[in-house]
């Protein structure tokens, strides 16, 4: 967030949610929840939204291990391996009953101040 500018992610997925395939948007999540230095949150999410990061992470990497320094990994770890998979399953429920989505479609959604 800013003065000029509020970002949010809602998950909707087209695949079955489970542990092992939700591991990034749980990391997302849990960066959100967790970091209150934007810069380091901004870092972070760029560098795990890259494809080789999905890939390591999809071969067992811990995602621990991507974590940008000065970042709160304490918290964040905390929160990645707490945050249960009934928070995305809620975002998709919202992204395709009310904002009526298909499963794993995108959009982007705009409400100014």
């Amino acid at each position: 967030t800013s003065s000029h500018t509020r970002v949010g992610i809602l998950n909707n997925p087209s695949s079955k949610i489970k542990e092992d395939n939700t591991a990034i948007a749980r990391g997302i999540l849990a960066a959100f929840l967790t970091q209150n230095n934007n810069n380091n949150l901004k870092s972070f999410l760029s560098k795990l939204i890259k494809e080789e990061t999905a890939k390591s992470i999809a071969s067992g990497t811990k995602i621990v291990k991507f974590l940008i320094p000065g970042m709160d990994g304490f918290f964040f770890e905390k929160k990645y391996n707490t945050l249960g998979l009934d928070l995305i399953k809620t975002h998709q429920m919202f992204c395709q009953e009310v904002l009526k989505l298909l499963p794993g479609q995108m959009a982007v959604i705009s409400n100014g101040r």
